[in-house]
């Protein structure tokens, strides 16, 4: 892959992906939902899975068309993102608050926005490992299968992406304050949410991928790639 070479839906996938990641992580957080299942009883889960595993969709349809090199851009993208809308809700929700906002607003402020260090440490450190993982896997993948069998890449590249988030994000953020039954309660449901949902996903992955190599004209294969996270170039 030539590195002047110009796409025309690159740049946009690159756009939704720190949409889908920013939304995730600020709108869905702090909401705790539930399902009732059968032979089970009441699931209780964060509302920020369902959507979160959209940004591993988003991971696994650029590893596929344009190559890891051109997915690592994105992930950077997407984390230095992350960090901004950190850094941004620390300074907005530790602001004095004028005398106009009564104190159940600012502290409905603080609730949504005001996360503690150690939960956004395990967030940027989780996303950045897992997304590295799932897109590794998945280059590797379509190397040792010629190409074949889509499905088996996108869903085998989200199972190691998932659990290595999972491993880093929960441990980081809540071993110590939850307890240890909680803890592995919680991401292991989460994980089998998330996994999950790449499953589903998987026929509309199919057709956004066909789409693409047919429109881009691209279908890279990372057999020279130097896969070093901390390299940009493509």
């Amino acid at each position: 892959m030539e590195s002047n070479r110009t796409y025309k839906y690159y740049d946009l996938l690159m756009a939704a992906f720190v949409a889908v990641l920013l939304c995730s992580n600020l709108i869905g957080v702090h909401k705790v939902s539930h399902i009732n299942l059968p032979f089970y009883g009441e699931y209780i889960y964060g509302a920020g899975v369902l959507f979160f595993p959209i940004s591993y969709l988003f991971g696994d349809i650029l590893t596929e068309v344009y190559g890891y090199k051109r997915s690592r851009k994105v992930i950077w993208a997407g984390f230095g993102a992350l960090i901004f809308a950190s850094l941004m809700a620390f300074v907005v929700s530790s602001l004095p608050a004028a005398k106009t906002m009564s104190v159940e607003q600012q502290s409905a402020v603080n609730l949504i926005f005001g996360q503690t260090p150690r939960i956004v440490a395990a967030s940027l450190l989780a996303f950045w490992i897992g997304e590295f993982v799932n897109s590794f896997v998945l280059a590797k993948l379509k190397l040792f299968s010629s190409g074949r069998f889509l499905w088996i890449r996108t869903i085998g590249s989200t199972i190691m992406g998932e659990i290595a988030d999972s491993l880093v994000f929960y441990p980081v953020a809540f071993f110590g304050t939850w307890s240890n039954e909680q803890l592995i309660s919680v991401m292991i449901g989460n994980y089998i949410i998330k996994v999950l949902w790449e499953v589903i996903a998987t026929p509309f992955t199919y057709l956004i991928v066909g789409f693409l190599k047919r429109a881009e004209h691209e279908d890279y294969y990372d057999r020279d790639t130097d896969f070093n996270p901390f390299s940009l170039e493509t």
